[in-house]
């Protein structure tokens, strides 16, 4: 909060800001303030910090910001900052998704859960090798979750010195992993790593999320990556259709940068990339399906005859 207290006494005129017109400020503010940090080769937790500086410029020139839409409520610093660190995740995964450095439309990342979110930043940043838990936790605050949910409830890390798998028996070794020395080990669990695709084999692993959440769509591609190994194609096909994931660009995208970041010539890129290929070319026999049903088989013969 170090800009707040540097930003000096504010004239005794100022009237009370409303949520709504800081947070749009805000937005106008950082907008160009990421695109020059990204393109200054800012990355990691750094970027977040760097970041949070110029978006309270526009909050601390009140003395209190108010909710709009919530009489006699206010928009805490905490919670502006919570705002704050969600769009900066946006825009670095809208450019981890789209893998472009130019100021152009990206996908909106918005639309990402959180879980998700967390799992591409730290994916993209720290692989999956140890990282340090200092940095990992900035990310977790940032996506609204902490180091607590993302081990126990998802399933998604490990603390070094920590077993990297669960004790409920369903979890196999990652084929992909490298073998590590047995005294390697953190008790102060300082390191953190993500778990791999492998290592994440609860049961209810994307048919089901803890307390009734949204199911994140990373645990949709690990679902999905288990079924395909396993051969059963059947499966991944109903398991595509019932969850609406063929058509979501989302989902499609996010497949083509967990590839781009896994291990060329590991099981999870040659899974990932059959998987792709699948979904691409069942998608297009689905579409050609449906518009015969629309325009009946002469539409799609006389197509043909044109190409």
């Amino acid at each position: 909060y170090e800009v707040l207290m540097e930003s000096g006494k504010r004239p005794i005129t100022v009237r009370p800001g409303w949520d709504n017109k800081v947070i749009e400020e805000m937005r106008a503010h950082i907008t160009n303030r990421l695109h020059d940090y990204w393109d200054a080769g800012i990355r990691g937790p750094d970027f977040v910090w760097a970041a949070t500086g110029p978006a309270l410029e526009a909050y601390s020139k009140y003395p209190i910001v108010k909710k709009a839409n919530a009489p006699g409520e206010v928009l805490g610093v905490g919670e502006f900052l919570s705002l704050v660190r969600r769009m900066v995740v946006d825009f670095v995964i809208g450019q981890v998704l789209t893998g472009q450095t130019e100021r152009s439309e990206r996908i909106a990342a918005d639309r990402m859960d959180a879980i998700t979110a967390y799992y591409l930043l730290h994916r993209h940043d720290f692989g999956l090798e140890e990282a340090p838990a200092g940095e990992c936790i900035l990310y977790a605050t940032a996506c609204g979750l902490s180091n607590n949910d993302l081990q126990s409830a998802w399933d998604l890390i490990a603390h070094k010195g920590s077993s990297a798998s669960d004790d409920n028996g369903d979890n196999e070794a990652d084929p992909d992993a490298e073998a590590e020395p047995e005294d390697s080990s953190y008790s102060d669990g300082s390191k953190i790593k993500l778990k791999t695709w492998a290592q994440r084999n609860r049961r209810s692993m994307g048919f089901e999320a803890p307390s009734g959440r949204p199911i994140p769509l990373i645990d949709r591609i690990h679902r999905l990556m288990h079924l395909w190994r396993a051969g059963d194609v059947i499966k991944v096909d109903e398991y595509l259709d019932d969850n609406g994931l063929r058509r979501q660009e989302l989902f499609k995208r996010l497949v083509q940068s967990v590839i781009e970041l896994s291990t060329a010539g590991s099981e999870e890129r040659s899974l990932l990339e059959s998987l792709s290929n699948h979904v691409q070319a069942k998608g297009a026999t689905v579409t050609d399906a449906q518009t015969k049903m629309a325009f009946g088989d002469d539409t799609i013969a006389d197509s043909d005859k044109e190409q």
